[in-house]
């Protein structure tokens, strides 16, 4: 699979080119448009519970949709449910990635995913939690909510970023999650809550807007009966 990149960075759209009866995992609901004979069909990837544990804990649908390409080959194009940019991790099936919360949108054939744990600030309403652990080998697509930007970590070099910020983490990055200083008073002063704290080597994907804050500013618009 080959991914094309467009429309960057506020509404990108990934096309997906396939080779002649090449398939591809894609997030349900992310397909804007194919080209003409590819089939579409959808599963829970690995069983019923599998597609609940991913779906309950990762955040992400219960059912995946594999595209088939006919045998003169094809393309899938897709897109995420938010304004932002998209970009392209290459698994070379040797290190891993995390991406969190309903930032994966499509991978190729060749990568495995599962439901990994990634700390608690799903618990209070946040990001973090359970995490979408890809592995293998091919193109992993990802999504974020505005700007998206790599961060390269030398090895022993630290920082540290809003749990609303992260996109995604190679696994060979050391975390924790912990709530920033303050305590709750503090915590809902500034509105953030938990930040991950990352020591390379490794590589770490942000976004500039954060998902959670949208929602809870929509809320606020919503007039209470």
């Amino acid at each position: 699979m080959q991914v094309q990149l467009r429309h960057q960075p506020s509404f990108a759209v990934a096309r997906l080119m396939l080779a002649p009866g090449e398939p591809v995992q894609v997030e349900a609901g992310a397909m804007s448009a194919t080209s003409y004979g590819v089939q579409v069909q959808a599963s829970t990837q690995g069983g019923v519970m599998k597609g609940l544990g991913r779906a309950m804990l990762g955040g992400e649908s219960l059912f995946i949709s594999t595209y088939t390409a006919p045998q003169n080959g094809g393309w899938v194009d897709v897109a995420a449910h938010l304004p932002g940019d998209l970009q392209v991790i290459n698994l070379d099936g040797r290190t891993g990635w995390c991406v969190t919360r309903g930032s994966w949108i499509a991978s190729a054939h060749g990568v495995q995913m599962q439901t990994k744990w990634g700390g608690f600030s799903n618990l209070f309403g946040g990001e973090g939690g359970f995490l979408t652990y890809v592995t293998g080998q091919g193109p992993v697509v990802v999504s974020c909510y505005g700007a998206l930007e790599v961060v390269t970590l030398q090895p022993g070099e630290m920082i540290t970023i809003d749990s609303g910020h992260v996109v995604a983490y190679a696994e060979t990055v050391q975390t924790q999650l912990r709530r920033i200083s303050g305590g709750m008073v503090q915590s809902l002063k500034s509105g953030e809550g938990f930040v991950f704290d990352f020591a390379g080597p490794g590589q770490v994907m942000t976004q500039t807007r954060n998902p959670s804050a949208l929602a809870a500013w929509v809320a606020q618009q919503v007039p209470s009966r």
